[in-house]
């Protein structure tokens, strides 16, 4: 199994991170590979901008640690497995983000692991962008 992860400081507070992590359904309004979102209960549909359509069951969404996991439960990438947790943790007067990705097979990190590192680069710029 591969490991995806990256980390990101971001100047905003840990609780307004958390808010724009943690709505499931917009998504698509600032991870840049990702067209259009929408979220009911535990599970997220998305469209990617290359028109690939993936379901994913939301795994964890806890506000007390700050950490949301997903898991790509259908859709049109060649991915056996793929579980991704992003942990917002307080760092000063701002917020660490940390992505990680667990994904199969192997082989699809080298494409996965620059879709992550753009979503959040995106995330940064979006939640300072708003300040």
């Amino acid at each position: 199994m591969a490991t995806i992860r990256h980390h990101a400081r971001i100047d905003r507070a840990p609780d307004d991170v958390w808010r724009v992590v943690a709505d499931a359904g917009a998504i698509s309004e600032w991870f840049p590979a990702i067209e259009q979102s929408s979220s009911d209960g535990g599970v997220r549909d998305c469209t990617l901008v290359n028109g690939a359509k993936l379901r994913e069951e939301i795994v964890t969404s806890d506000d007390d640690l700050r950490r949301f996991q997903y898991r790509i439960v259908d859709g049109d990438m060649p991915l056996e497995f793929h579980l991704g947790t992003v942990d917002v943790i307080a760092d000063g007067d701002g917020s660490l983000v940390v992505y990680s990705t667990d994904l199969l097979p192997d082989d699809a990190k080298q494409q996965m692991d620059g879709v992550i590192a753009e979503g959040l680069s995106s995330l940064k710029r979006h939640l300072e962008a708003s300040r």
